[in-house]
């Protein structure tokens, strides 16, 4: 497939990268000539200085027969007026366009091709605000990810000791949950992956995916680890789009508080919410945290644009006494440094949001993509198409699909039924699959099990 991306920043250079791997034909465009530089020193890919939304700078990236346009350059304008000139210009059959600012996602005929022409919108602030809801709710989560509108989810929970599975055989886990219908997906052991079988033993630290019915996940953690109390304070350290967004989310079932520098935006907040608390100063002032009883605080979130504020004042909360911190990190290094230790969860917009983009380029009936473990392995939700003749899944026991190593379906989504997926299970049309990836290089196969072949049509 030949992909134009349209800018090089932190997500375009990510999302080039996973795209080339995948034996795509990438071009970025980007007025950074360094950046550019940088990255095709990295990875095969071609690059065109320019500004991205201008004629010229499309054409020469090879706009006449490109299949498809990802805008995700730091302006919306910029992003929009791209998709717009590549329509009116060349017709791009698949147009996915960045927007950050709420005010453009009001009509859909603002967005449609007798407007700007975008096919695909990717809201990050809305894509990780979501992202970090979930692991609220969730309390003890390491990630959570939907499935089937939010029927199935894949959990990522950290193994402890004294959990009642730990240091048993994963076979084992029927015989404690004889009701409830689960599977370990996967299993990270000191970040090396390990396919799970019955005979695998569950160790302390194990950071452990599996795969459940939304109303399951609970008791499914429960077996690897003490289940953490439900939240109930927030402090929320930002009041940016993430921050104001998240705030939105869950101020009605939670107690928020916002850190905000800004006195303008501070106002802004407290016109635009309901009950949450917004306090004007700086979240890396200990007097202001101890004022607002930052140790009676259940979890505290820094979700500046500063990384290096982030993790400081994330340290700060953590050392007087809140119970969880989770800071926002753009920089990718920094990630795995600061994750586990004092920091309980460093989230990556950029990971969150490549997974939203991903689902619109996998080729094959993919509605959903996750990306994990900051792009390591992957969670894909397929729909099966066909019959025996026509299909290489459909018609088919799940131990007789030719999956490629590495990889495995944890559930099935037939209309409202949820199938955990076992040996004998067979897949029929129109069933949502739930697949685990921890190789990505074995995702074009992945998508060629889920292309349909000529008899069917």
């Amino acid at each position: 497939m030949k992909i134009i991306i349209l800018g090089a920043n932190q997500v375009g250079s990510t999302l080039a990268e996973t795209l080339a791997n995948e034996a795509n034909d990438i071009t970025v465009v980007d007025e950074d000539i360094e950046r550019l530089r940088e990255l095709k020193d990295r990875i095969d890919i071609g690059t065109v200085a320019g500004e991205a939304s201008h004629p010229d700078s499309l054409e020469k990236a090879g706009g006449e027969d490109a299949d498809m346009i990802i805008a995700v350059t730091e302006s919306d304008e910029m992003n929009m007026v791209a998709c717009r000139v590549a329509f009116a210009l060349f017709q791009t059959p698949k147009k996915i366009c960045r927007i950050r600012s709420s005010a453009y996602l009001v009509s859909e005929k603002l967005l449609g091709k007798h407007g700007i022409a975008v096919d695909v919108v990717i809201s990050p602030e809305l894509i990780v605000s979501s992202y970090i809801s979930r692991l609220i709710d969730l309390p003890g989560s390491l990630q959570v990810l939907d499935f089937a509108d939010g029927r199935v989810q894949l959990v990522a929970v950290k193994a402890y000791y004294g959990g009642p599975l730990v240091g048993q055989e994963i076979r084992l886990l029927r015989q404690h949950m004889p009701h409830i219908e689960t599977r370990v997906a996967a299993i990270f052991r000191k970040d090396r992956p390990i396919i799970p079988e019955g005979s695998t033993v569950i160790e302390a630290d194990d950071e452990v995916f599996f795969v459940a019915a939304q109303k399951n996940i609970r008791a499914c953690m429960g077996e690897l680890r003490r289940l953490d109390r439900p939240y109930k304070r927030l402090i929320i350290a930002g009041g940016g789009n993430i921050g104001f967004r998240l705030a939105q989310d869950v101020e009605q079932r939670y107690q928020v508080k916002i850190i905000e520098r800004n006195p303008s935006r501070c106002a802004y907040l407290s016109e635009q919410l309901n009950k949450a608390i917004v306090l004007n100063g700086e979240a890396s002032q200990r007097d202001l945290l101890l004022d607002e009883n930052i140790e009676d605080t259940d979890v505290f979130l820094a979700l500046t644009n500063d990384d290096e504020a982030n993790i400081m004042s994330s340290l700060l909360a953590k050392r007087l006494g809140a119970s969880k911190v989770m800071a926002l990190i753009n920089n990718a290094a920094y990630v795995d440094l600061v994750q586990g230790g004092e920091i309980d969860i460093a989230i990556s917009p950029q990971q969150a949001t490549i997974g939203s983009l991903l689902t619109h380029v996998r080729r094959g009936d993919v509605v959903n993509v996750h990306s994990l473990r900051r792009g390591a392995a992957e969670a894909m939700e397929a729909i099966a198409h066909g019959d025996k003749a026509s299909s290489k899944v459909v018609g088919r026991a799940i131990e007789d699909i030719d999956l490629p190593e590495g990889t495995t379906i944890g559930a099935i989504v037939r209309d409202d039924q949820v199938l955990i997926a076992h040996d004998h299970t067979v897949v029929e049309s129109d069933d949502h699959v739930i697949l685990f990836l921890v190789n990505r290089k074995t995702i074009p196969e992945v998508e060629r099990l889920f292309q349909v072949g000529f008899s069917f049509f």
